[in-house]
């Protein structure tokens, strides 16, 4: 089986994280998922904390653009215009790009799958699964009521996929953004993983 990048979008509670990290274990490849905020920050100087988790600021200016350009802003101390959702954005797609180079990775969400258009070594995967069985994940890791996950939820998948719409100009649930789009409620975690793993076994015997 040929190496491959795989960046994986998920639903809360669906557990793409939980598929990610398998993967990773299962192919002896690296994984990365708020490793990369990390970096970025360490790359560009910028407090971690400025760099928001797959959410937009609720910021008039972050509307004003939409798309990644693949452009680094230059920090200057008259403009904080490299402190703006699409700069910062633009420092964890640099990242992004830097650990691909490396070799094959676990990419979790961020815009990866778009980050990394036209690489023919990237597989792109959404897992998604029914309200029940996201809630049913949520609630094993939420100290919270039952309707506040439920909440959580809906907001979570709801700014995802305002960020991911934002930066790529497409929608999140679009099926067409992915290779494969596996629902984990009906697979189960390591369904979700072997289903992965064996589309890149039938895509490396295609690429040879």
């Amino acid at each position: 089986m040929k190496p491959y990048i795989i960046t994986i979008a998920r639903q809360y509670g669906s557990g793409g994280k939980t598929v990610g990290k398998m993967l990773s274990d299962r192919l002896h490849i690296p994984f990365y998922n708020r490793e990369i905020i990390t970096m970025a920050s360490e790359d560009s100087g910028i407090n971690a904390m400025l760099f928001t988790d797959e959410r937009l600021k609720p910021d008039l200016i972050t509307r004003l653009k939409s798309r990644y350009k693949g452009n680094l802003p230059l920090p200057n101390d008259s403009s904080k215009v490299y402190l703006r959702d699409d700069a910062l954005f633009d420092y964890q797609a640099k990242i992004i790009r830097k650990l691909t180079d490396q070799g094959p990775c676990v990419l979790i969400g961020r815009c990866a799958d778009y980050v990394l258009k036209g690489r023919p070594d990237v597989v792109r995967v959404f897992v998604h699964a029914d309200a029940d069985f996201c809630l049913e994940q949520a609630m094993k890791v939420d100290s919270l009521p039952e309707e506040e996950v439920v909440r959580k939820i809906a907001e979570i998948d709801e700014y995802r996929a305002k960020y991911y719409k934002h930066h790529t100009g497409h929608d999140w649930y679009d099926a067409r953004n992915y290779d494969l789009s596996l629902n984990s409620g009906v697979l189960g975690f390591d369904g979700v993983v072997e289903e992965i793993v064996q589309y890149m076994e039938v895509r490396s015997q295609f690429q040879k």
